[in-house]
């Protein structure tokens, strides 16, 4: 039976109709895409080249060994210019061949592969290996047009060759699967490797090799590598769960033991289930189908409640193993439209797009209910990568506003002088000093592919398969020739079973003869992320039908606020302990409307005290807005416990900067006509932080950031803390005070110096470029965040509301035990000052590259309101050990 050519082309029976976006409009959009790729790559070559990586916020190249390290994340760098590497078939998609033919030259003269350094098998691969084969596929695509690279003799295919020999030891183990890591210049065993020890890969990590490995044997005709990669294939598939059919997360690599047994489509496992397919689509091999459609089978058995993915227990594959969702399954869509399934295709995308829209980037990862898990994005491409294959299975012009949505954020929230910064959190749009190399592999090539025309292109891409780093490996490999001992129809003792075998892809235009059918998919996802996490309305008067006043929102100092209680029937009570008791009584409500108003918000009250414990102050951002920055630098800041609350504010504190003398600022303040009106830079230690507010407040501050004096740290790091009051009365303090860490604080300190005129915006989050616009973002920015701390202790006659730390957390009332006319609701709400504690809002973790949660966070949620501090620690300590894991993950 045919192989490659009968499954896929699934493109050959797309169709486009986009009329909703004319030519000239998507022109320009494509435009706009080589233009942002040009800022990113020109700034890598000008500032960083040759290093790996280019460091966007300070404008230079990140050097492994020169830089604090960030922990396995950097065993993607090996010094051989990852990133110029990984963009160089990016060069030619975007019709730049003249930069593509130096590229590859500076690649043959300064590129050295034999270094001393442990690297990551799988980034190693993917990146490096993948990046040398799809520049070598391009220069023999040019090489035939006659037009350039006609001096080409395959030099970049046999530095792959070497790559792939340094390579090879990691896969000297009894099951075939690889290492996790590899020194590039001493391999894997002896004295100077400095690897070797490890047991556990990722299952992805080991089954994302057959692409690159099997077109290095095509090319060169060694078999070696092919053989390898499939063993490795195999032994997976050996070791999945008979009974489920999927597999797990983490594997040892020795007794092939499962060792953490979390399924899912995301953090590692994802490109091995994208690797089964394709494998089918390159090499034609039968059986490599069978596999992805057994798998598949599963997923959507088991791990599929559209629009949602969620990963589950392979052993107990109906017992889910987390609430939330990773960013990198946003792949998935593509790859259902590859397998032809676009209805599950749709919902799944939309559930993403809603999300983005909601936070404007994906966070690392999110709840089921849509709300951020963990804030941080490196720039991923994932999202944009389903959103080019949908648009291209439907001709839905719904996808190129999606694509255009990308680059709207990317260059409102990302963009800085010298390229693009990821972000360090999605919340308040701080950023990191990093610009991945898959941020120009990918991005890129998907976006500008949605918007181009065939006829713009300088070949076909229907003749290449996208490797999971979108790197092109030519169709016509599955015909090259290759050694006879590599079984191309059984890889292992089985037969083929056609039941399980989808030959064909389904065509679209028969699946949606409504033009209005996707659309009709889309809505009601759109309705259900609204619902759990909704849209900020405008202001309303009480009796309405909806609160006018939001729970978290609350300030028991505020007028306005207290006159919405009193229409609600919301009395509020002031207690010798400084706490704050409010207490509903339906009956003085002025309407009957207004008083379920009231209840309402009482039991928004209720929710969020539930919520108490696991959540602290989000951070801050310091934006610079002066020029030449105009918004685009934007420093993660750690909140104090006391002045101005910048989440209060719509417009956050803008001034410029100037340095306190003295730089302590822990007495008067000498030069006090400088600091007037401007907001002031102070050095921590020597004395309180509210102590250095009060100075500069009386100096006429009209804010202070106060800069770590412990050189070399970092928010990427170390966990943001929030400043805590002196121990008495901070209320005279009424400008907001910021911390930045050293590193974060020089970037501000070195503009300074620079510029002499520096102007920062202090808020919750960052604005738009150089505007001071407040973005209103309702209540889906975390899990949970409240301006002030609740804890329910029981319900009586009236359900009570308060907050006591020897209290224990009970179930709040439902829905019947509360109605207007049923009791009065009471509350205590507690004000006082805090110890200074760790600030999650980057989630005290810097490190979050792919993998999963370990343990069953849900279980551990219900009884979260009487975990001991000791408890609550173990499982701050797991949330660490999970992040270091998907480091390790390396996907």
């Amino acid at each position: 039976m045919p192989t490659i050519l009968l499954l896929l082309t699934l493109l050959g029976v797309l169709y486009s109709h986009g009329h909703g976006m004319s030519r000239e409009e998507k022109r320009k959009f494509r435009n706009q895409v080589v233009e942002m790729f040009d800022h990113a790559y020109q700034n890598y070559m000008d500032h960083a080249y040759p290093a790996d990586e280019l460091m966007p916020l300070t404008c230079r190249g990140r050097v492994r060994g020169l830089e604090p390290s960030r922990g396995d994340v950097d065993d993607a760098l090996g010094k051989f210019s990852l990133t110029l590497i990984d963009t160089l078939d990016t060069l030619v998609l975007l019709n730049k061949t003249t930069e593509f033919e130096a590229a590859v030259r500076k690649v043959l003269s300064d590129v050295t592969l034999d270094n001393d350094i442990v690297v990551s098998v799988f980034e190693t691969n993917i990146r490096v290996l993948g990046g040398l084969l799809g520049g070598h596929s391009m220069a023999l695509m040019l090489k035939e047009r006659g037009e350039h690279m006609q001096w080409y003799q395959d030099e970049l295919l046999h530095m792959a060759k070497d790559l792939g020999l340094r390579l090879l030891p990691a896969f000297n183990t009894s099951s075939g699967l690889p290492y996790p890591r590899v020194n590039l210049k001493h391999g894997v065993w002896g004295p100077d490797s400095r690897t070797g020890t490890e047991t556990d890969t990722c299952t992805a990590c080991a089954g994302t090799i057959i692409l690159e490995f099997a077109a290095l044997s095509r090319y060169t005709g060694d078999p070696v590598f092919e053989a390898h990669a499939r063993r490795a294939m195999d032994f997976l598939w050996e070791k999945r769960q008979r009974n489920s059919n999927l597999v797990g997360t983490t594997i040892n690599i020795h007794s092939g033991e499962w060792v953490r047994r979390d399924s899912g489509v995301g953090a590692g496992i994802d490109s091995y289930y994208e690797y089964l397919l394709k494998a089918y689509i390159l090499l034609g091999d039968d059986m490599f189908l069978q596999r992805f459609n057994i798998h598949y089978a599963s997923i959507m058995k088991y791990i599929s409640q559209p629009p949602l993915l969620l990963d589950v227990h392979i052993h107990k594959p109906l017992l889910p193993a987390r609430t939330w969702m990773d960013s990198l399954l946003a792949f998935f869509p593509g790859l259902q439209v590859l397998k032809g399934d676009i209805r599950p295709a749709i919902e799944t995308h939309e559930m993403l797009y809603q999300v983005t829209k909601k936070h404007n980037f994906l966070p690392e990862a999110f709840t089921t209910d849509f709300r951020v898990h963990w804030a941080q994005h490196p720039l991923r491409p994932e999202f944009a990568e389903s959103t080019y294959f949908l648009y291209k299975a439907t001709g839905d012009p719904y996808y190129l506003e999606a694509g255009r949505t990308i680059l709207d954020n990317l260059n409102r929230f990302a963009r800085v002088p010298c390229g693009f910064a990821a972000m360090k959190d999605v919340r308040t749009g701080s950023h990191e000093d990093r610009m991945d190399s898959f941020f120009l592999a990918e991005m890129f090539k998907y976006l500008f592919l949605l918007f181009a025309e065939d006829e713009e292109l300088l070949f076909d891409v229907e003749d290449y398969v996208f490797t999971t780093e979108a790197h092109f490996l030519p169709l016509s490999l599955s015909t090259a020739p290759h050694s006879s001992s590599i079984p191309l129809n059984k890889t292992s003792n089985e037969e083929l079973d056609d039941s399980n075998f989808d030959w064909t892809c389904p065509n679209t235009r028969l699946l949606f003869p409504d033009p209005a059918f996707p659309r009709n998919l889309r809505e009601p996802i759109r309705s259900a992320v609204d619902r759990s996490c909704p849209r900020p309305a405008p202001y309303r008067e009480p009796g309405m039908g909806r609160p006018p006043l939001r729970a978290q929102d609350f300030m028991a100092n505020n007028p306005e606020h207290l006159e919405l209680l009193r229409r609600m029937g919301v009395s509020l009570i002031h207690l010798k302990d400084g706490r704050v008791q409010l207490v509903q009584h339906p009956s003085q409500a002025v309407s009957t409307v207004a008083a379920e108003d009231g209840v309402r918000f009482m039991q928004e009250m209720m929710e969020l005290s539930s919520q108490q414990q696991k959540e602290q102050l989000p951070p801050r951002a310091i934006q610079i807005v002066s020029h030449p920055f105009f918004g685009r630098v934007v420093l993660t800041a750690g909140p104090a416990q006391f002045g101005t609350d910048l989440s209060k504010s719509s417009t956050g504190v803008r001034g410029f900067v100037t340095i306190a003398e003295p730089y302590s600022g822990c007495s008067e303040i000498t030069n006090a006509e400088y600091v007037q009106g401007h907001i002031a830079l102070l050095q921590r230690g020597q004395c309180m932080f509210a102590e250095k507010a009060r100075h500069i407040q009386k100096a006429g501050a009209i804010g202070g950031i106060v800069i770590d004096d412990n050189e070399g740290s970092s928010s990427d790091t170390a966990p943001l803390f929030q400043m805590a009051g002196d121990g008495r009365s901070t209320d005279d303090i009424t400008l907001p005070l910021l911390f930045l860490f050293h590193k974060e604080g020089n970037i501000l300190l070195e503009a300074l110096k620079e510029y002499r005129e520096v102007e920062v915006l202090l808020s919750d989050k960052a604005r738009d470029r150089g505007v001071d616009v407040h973005e209103a973002e309702g209540d889906c920015t975390t899990e949970a965040t409240t301006p002030t701390s609740f804890e329910p202790v029981g319900q009586s006659q009236t359900s009570t509301l308060e907050l006591d730390e020897s209290a224990h957390e009970e179930a709040a009332p439902s829905q019947e035990d509360v109605g207007p006319a049923a009791k009065d609701i009471s509350a205590t709400v507690d004000v006082g000052p805090q110890e200074e504690t760790p600030c999650p809002a980057d989630g005290g973790r810097s490190k979050t590259e792919r993998d999963s949660e370990k343990g069953e966070e849900s279980e551990r949620d219900k009884h979260s309101g009487s975990r001991s501090v000791d408890q609550l620690l173990a499982d701050w300590r797991e949330d660490l050990e999970a992040f270091q894991q998907m480091e390790r993950d390396e996907l």
